[in-house]
């Protein structure tokens, strides 16, 4: 009975030991499964950014009551997912305005969760007695954007089942395809975009 007991109590112990942590490198190739993740982020992200800063005709847009500085200024509006899987698509289009941000060659506005905070502070800012009226922010002062991007990412799933003839192998395969447009609000023409075409498969035995 103690034996047993001893046992009971030094197993839970045991498989604690045997787990085990570590950090990995953000940029190496994830292959844990083919749904979307971090290596699928960072293809598409690079990729779109690498496109954006090659186009001329983002170079620069001469529009009224800019000034001396003709940098785009940029709206990152939405990706909608039509794909079939859960996927938080912010963080790609975070990634993408983050890079495109230090490039220093755009200009870009809050998105909407910035505005409502931006709300919040103008309001905070022109209450009686709480700022320095002075230094208390005025509204019709934002900057006005020149384009907004925007895009769609969708998926094509493909199963073949375990057969004799696959020797008991199943196959799966994924097809993503991540487009985005740049539009110009005044006109609404679309005078940029580009898409990211990404397919993953994987095979699953028997014993899989």
């Amino acid at each position: 009975m103690k034996k047993t007991l001893t046992l009971a109590l030094l197993l839970p112990i045991t498989i604690t030991a045997c787990s085990s942590m570590r950090y990995g490198d953000p940029k190496s190739v994830e292959t844990v499964n083919i749904d979307w993740g971090s290596t699928d982020l960072q293809t598409v992200s690079e990729a779109m950014v690498k496109s954006l800063l090659e186009a001329p005709q983002l170079a620069y847009l001469n529009t009224a009551g800019k000034g001396d500085d003709k940098r785009v200024v940029i709206y990152m509006g939405g990706v909608r997912n039509e794909s079939s899987e859960h996927i938080n698509l912010e963080a790609v289009t975070d990634s993408i305005r983050t890079e495109m941000i230090r490039s220093g060659r755009f200009r870009f506005v809050a998105d909407m969760k910035g505005q409502n905070e931006i709300s919040d502070q103008l309001r905070f800012q022109n209450e009686a007695g709480r700022v320095n009226p002075e230094q208390a922010k005025k509204t019709g002062k934002q900057l006005g954007a020149d384009v907004v991007l925007y895009g769609t990412l969708s998926s094509i799933e493909k199963e073949k089942g375990r057969s004799i003839e696959s020797g008991g192998v199943k196959t799966e395969d994924t097809y993503y395809q991540f487009v985005l447009n740049a539009v110009n609000i005044e006109t609404g023409e679309i005078i940029w975009a580009d898409k990211r075409d990404i397919r993953k498969t994987q095979k699953t035995g028997v014993f899989g």
